[in-house]
């Protein structure tokens, strides 16, 4: 997974979330045998408050509610997130 494009008007209200299992689920009825996204770790970023912009790979919350795991870190906010299928 590389982006999710989300109007303001709707984040927060799952749609980064449903796109991912969307992902998930055509990857899974192509033949892939595993999904990775690098996901931003919210906790790991000194910002109070997280603009959209920031997020727009979704987020480590996001990615782990559907199942993914951390195998790696890119950088310390950006782990690499697996899951198998």
């Amino acid at each position: 997974m590389t982006c999710f494009a989300v109007d303001s008007r709707h984040r927060q209200s799952g749609v980064g979330s449903a796109l991912l299992k969307a992902a998930v689920e055509f990857a899974r009825e192509h033949g892939a045998t595993a999904v990775e996204g690098h996901p931003v770790d919210v906790a790991a970023l000194s910002a109070a408050r997280v603009g959209g912009a920031a997020v727009f790979t979704g987020t480590v919350a996001m990615f782990s509610a559907a199942g993914f795991s951390e195998v790696a870190r890119s950088y310390r906010s950006r782990p690499v997130m697996r899951l198998l299928l």
